[in-house]
């Protein structure tokens, strides 16, 4: 499901990128926008009459967010989190418990180290 949708999505934006290269240009760019040379084509001008390529370049673009949305969601619920703690650092297997060390010869129970002796200090 996820494959068909991501080659969905492709196919979408290769139409969508012809039909956007076939429309003419609306004039002057971001210069006539603010009313430029004819203030009727402004930005305050009457709704213009919508062409097909109008209508499928928004009918694309619309398809086009709706599959990334759709797709976004699918890929988030796909990995489900997992605790650092619980992996290894190659992140493959969870980690066990390290083996309780021996206890010390003379039965006392105990894993710490025998103190440490020092030789007394000699006087020369």
């Amino acid at each position: 499901m996820y494959t068909f949708l991501i080659m969905l999505m492709l196919l979408d934006g290769l139409v969508l990128g012809v039909v956007i290269l076939l429309q003419s240009g609306k004039g002057g760019g971001l210069a006539a926008m603010g009313g430029g040379a004819a203030p009727t084509e402004g930005l305050l001008a009457g709704r213009q009459a919508t062409t097909m390529l109008t209508r499928a370049s928004w009918i694309g673009g619309f398809t086009f967010m709706l599959l990334a949305l759709i797709l976004s969601i699918m890929s988030s619920r796909a990995q489900q989190p997992t605790s650092i703690l619980e992996q290894d650092f190659r992140g493959s297997a969870p980690v066990t418990a390290p083996a309780p060390a021996p206890a010390l010869p003379g039965g006392t129970g105990t894993t710490s180290a025998p103190p440490a002796t020092t030789p007394a200090p000699t006087n020369p």
